[in-house]
């Protein structure tokens, strides 16, 4: 009788655990993901005075065509649902809303620019619809605790200019620094950053501070002519895009040649400085975080290698030289691989978790440098090095990634 039951016993298991495996295999979806597809959204600024960055979403839409042409993610294709956030005919948050309420998507990956990710976040979180990877480094993105929906990508701007700072204190420490920002949340952040690394020298070392609107750059040019007037040897062009080049042709034009700064988001040659005179750009520093891919030593990489075949066969239009392209690439990618970790689990909540646990290695983020997260961490890369730029491309000023994020 005990191993009549004993065997009974065993069948009930074995029938439970039958009955368990469709369950456990259930496919979950929430709005934007079904067994064929994966709809993703993003807000870029194709036309506007920050058009430039609009490069960054058309390397993000040839990243999953690439992905798509191989079988996309888990067998699902990827709809990367792309508005344009400069043409100032609707608000950030209506755009916003359209891709949710009509386009229907899953998540938003990589929408450029701190004011218009602010204006967003609050819909988002809400809703509860994951704001990755946002293509603005400001600090208040690495907020879980407030905004736990919302994940930034990129070292912070008090993290570029602390370092900056830094290595003017092991460099040039009588340096006379003049400060360009601009009049908004970001440039108060470069300027805590900067005072922050330079610590009880700041007073004396900062000369000279000017604020412009980016509504306004005709501000820049007399700005950079009390600069030099003040006798700055060292000039914190802390402005993004074709404003931090006004800023470069403004100080050449006027004869003035100090020591320039510029922010990683003004890295690009193709975008920036091409337009600024490469001659007027030469000897500018700033901060990357990716492979160079621009001479022959660094294409024996297979890393860059294969971001460079991407670039020759999914965005032929695009230039090797404009540093957008390497960001849209990595962020895609980073996105890919928590799509996949997703499964068949394709919930807003089960896609904040996977991005909450990476550990990642991606083709052109330099070594030592890696995608890492925890529930507790909302910034995926938290190093940089410092590069000058030699008059067609950039070198490294460093030999190990120097900053923690903050």
């Amino acid at each position: 009788m005990a191993t009549l039951a004993r065997r009974l016993q065993h069948v009930v298991l074995l029938t439970l655990a039958l009955a368990a495996l469709p369950a456990m295999a259930e496919k979950k979806y929430d709005s934007g993901a079904s067994d064929t597809e994966i709809r993703v959204g993003n807000l870029v600024p194709y036309t506007g005075p920050f058009a430039e960055y609009g490069a960054v979403g058309r390397a993000e839409a040839a990243y999953f065509r690439m992905v798509n042409d191989h079988g996309g993610i888990n067998g699902r294709k990827v709809v990367f649902v792309s508005l344009d956030s400069g043409a100032k005919l609707e608000t950030p948050v209506e755009l916003a809303q359209r891709l949710v309420q009509q386009e229907r998507v899953l998540l938003f990956v990589s929408t450029w620019g701190g004011p218009v990710n602010r204006l967003i976040r609050p819909f988002l979180n809400q809703q509860g619809i994951p704001q990755l990877f946002v293509a603005a480094n400001d600090a208040e993105f690495d907020d879980p605790a407030h905004y736990p929906w919302t994940m930034g990508f990129a070292p912070s701007k008090r993290t570029e200019a602390a370092q900056y700072a830094r290595y003017l204190l092991a460099n040039r420490p009588d340096a006379r620094i003049a400060v360009l920002y601009s009049d908004d949340a970001e440039g108060a952040e470069y300027r805590a950053g900067l005072r922050e690394g330079l610590g009880s020298r700041a007073e004396a070392m900062i000369v000279k501070e000017g604020a412009f609107h980016y509504s306004d750059p005709s501000g820049i040019d007399p700005l950079v002519a009390g600069f030099k007037a003040a006798g700055a040897d060292v000039f914190m062009n802390l402005a993004v895009g074709r404003f931090a080049t006004h800023g470069i042709r403004a100080a050449y034009d006027q004869g003035w040649r100090p020591l320039q700064f510029v922010p990683n988001a003004s890295l690009s040659i193709a975008a920036f400085l091409d337009p600024a005179g490469l001659e007027k750009a030469a000897g500018l520093i700033c901060n990357a975080r990716s492979k160079a891919w621009g001479t022959g030593e660094a294409r024996r990489d297979p890393g860059v290698r294969a971001f460079l075949a991407w670039m020759k066969h999914y965005l032929p239009a695009g230039s090797e030289r404009d540093a957008q392209n390497v960001f849209g690439y990595e962020v895609a990618q980073t996105l890919e691989a928590v799509l996949k970790r997703c499964g068949d689990d394709l919930t807003r909540a089960n896609v904040m978790a996977q991005a909450t646990h990476l550990d990642l290695d991606l083709d052109m983020l330099r070594p030592g440098i890696r995608i890492r997260t925890s529930p507790a961490d909302y910034r995926p890369i938290k190093d940089l090095y410092l590069v000058r730029f030699q008059g067609q491309d950039w070198v490294s000023l460093e030999a190990t990634p120097g900053a923690k994020a903050r």
